[in-house]
């Protein structure tokens, strides 16, 4: 399935939930509808046929039935059923007499359609039941009738006998026409049913448009907020609850807006004010860096007591140095000024060279294949080599090894130093500006934004930089390791780049 189907299945998903519903309820009130209309037809047809038959058959047997001698032929009886049977009510007659005693005999109106095998036995019985005579019960013998089925056709089956020893009698009537008549009703009630569903899905339809009508366009118009599109408002309409989102999305959003002005003027100034300091703090500095050149050279002729604060006084002002340039740097980050100037760089060679400008080829152990070449920004890496295995000597403990291979057209750089590794709550904040792991030393010789810049380059690249432990054989901490990758070809990436670094995020401009 196509990720635009999946995504047209999810939109709609509250759209089907609400058809769903709709449909469901629909059904369930136009079947319990039907199902109750058919059983109220249905008991009133079957019981107004069969209390027609069944009155019909008790007048016959009292007008016809009882003139029967006490000893009638077969001739008399059929004769009298086939009588019987020419009433409107259009059922078939058995009358049962007997000859002598125990000798019965059976005269029917139609011997093929209706013989005595179709009576259940349960209705003789009950039948030929006498009762005893009292106030409450005037008559021995009562008539008596159930519904029977043969060959899929439903019957209608009743008797009775005539009082003082007379014959008894049974109907039969065929309920198929009635049958026909409710299954023509079932069949109406259906289509009924059929069309309801069918018109709540319509109206579910409806309903669902209108309601996620609105509500999509709050959704198109958080997804352009979040774009970043902060002047997003939406017409109101109506005065529902919806209307009451609509306006309560419209104030968020003018209230959101006015904080990420406000927010974006007081960092557009502090920017400004550290780019401003940076900058004016360069000119001094100048002045100082050279005074204190001088005083380094004569240090060895000072007076003892005045070389110690002549030798805090170089290394603070290199560090103030430092300090300031680093804070330039980061201003470009955030200015988005920061540009590549690409040339192709042969990695060993620039790792070694960044080794031998400090002094550290002794405490470092280099890993590279010569011949890995890429288009990188020279100083720009040079700076994150700089400020990953610095801090790895400096943090760490020797030896300091540094790797490099290529995976998956990327150019992977390994920093791995021996020393205690990285407390567990330090290690998502490595990368945050003028951060420190330990508190007790916020004088500590760095800056706390070494690590920083080395991201930012990083960043514009197109690569990260990834912090983690090192862990020996048995489980312990082994060190810490800072893994470089950055893409073997950056070629494309020649104009402007924007970081956002306080998400880590990198756009090209």
């Amino acid at each position: 399935m196509s990720k635009g189907i999946v995504t047209r299945l999810r939109l709609s998903s509250l759209r089907l939930r609400l058809v769903v519903v709709f449909a469901l309820v629909a059904l369930t009130a136009a079947v319990a509808a039907s199902g109750i209309a058919y059983w109220l037809n249905r008991e009133a047809v079957l019981t107004r046929t069969q209390d027609g038959a069944l009155n019909d058959f008790r007048q016959e047997m009292q007008n016809r039935a009882a003139t029967l001698p006490l000893r009638p032929t077969q001739e008399d009886l059929r004769r009298t059923a086939e009588l019987m049977a020419t009433g409107s009510a259009n059922y078939q007659v058995l009358l049962l007499g007997e000859r002598d005693a125990g000798k019965p005999i059976v005269g029917a109106s139609d011997p093929d359609d209706f013989t005595l095998a179709d009576v259940p036995r349960s209705l003789r019985e009950a039948v030929d039941t006498e009762r005893p005579v009292t106030e409450a019960n005037p008559y021995p013998y009562h008539l008596f009738w159930q519904r029977t089925e043969r060959n899929g056709t439903p019957y209608l089956v009743g008797g009775t006998r005539i009082d003082g020893g007379g014959p008894a009698g049974y109907m039969f009537k065929s309920l198929a026409a009635e049958k026909a008549d409710l299954n023509s009703l079932a069949w109406s009630l259906g289509i009924a049913t059929a069309l309801a569903v069918a018109g709540s899905v319509l109206l579910a339809q409806v309903a669902a448009t209108t309601v996620l009508r609105p509500v999509h366009r709050l959704g198109e118009a958080a997804k352009q907020l979040g774009e970043g599109k902060l002047d997003t408002r939406l017409r109101v309409t109506g005065a529902d609850e919806l209307a009451d989102l609509t306006r309560t999305f419209n104030s968020a959003a003018e209230s959101l807006q006015k904080k990420v002005a406000d927010m974006s003027a007081r960092e557009e100034s502090s920017r400004r004010f550290v780019a401003d300091m940076s900058h004016e703090l360069r000119t001094p500095l100048t002045a100082l860096t050279a005074v204190t050149e001088v005083l380094e050279d004569e240090q060895d002729s000072l007076d003892p007591m005045i070389a110690p604060a002549v030798a805090l006084v170089v290394s603070e002002t290199r560090r103030l140095n430092d300090l300031v340039e680093n804070l330039m740097e980061v201003t470009r980050f955030d200015a988005g000024t920061a540009r590549l100037v690409l040339d192709e760089v042969d990695i060993a060679d620039q790792i070694t060279a960044c080794i031998d400008a400090r002094a550290w080829l002794d405490a470092v152990d280099l890993d590279a294949e010569r011949g890995i070449v890429a288009p990188l920004d020279p100083r720009r890496l040079d700076v994150i080599l700089a400020n990953l295995i610095g801090n790895a000597l400096k943090h760490g403990g020797s030896p300091v090894r540094v790797s490099v291979r290529t995976e998956d057209d990327e150019l992977v750089i390994a920093v791995r130093d021996h020393g205690p590794g990285i407390p567990e709550e330090v290690l998502p904040h490595v990368f945050d500006r003028f951060y420190k792991a330990s508190a007790s030393r916020p004088r500590s010789e760095g800056s706390g934004l070494g690590l920083s810049i080395a991201m930012e380059n990083a960043l514009i690249h197109g690569g990260s930089i990834t912090a983690a432990n090192s862990v020996g054989e048995d489980g312990a901490v082994d060190g810490a390791v800072f893994v470089l990758r950055l893409p073997l070809d950056a070629s494309g990436i020649t104009r402007e780049v924007q970081t956002r670094s306080s998400q880590g995020e990198v756009e090209e401009a």
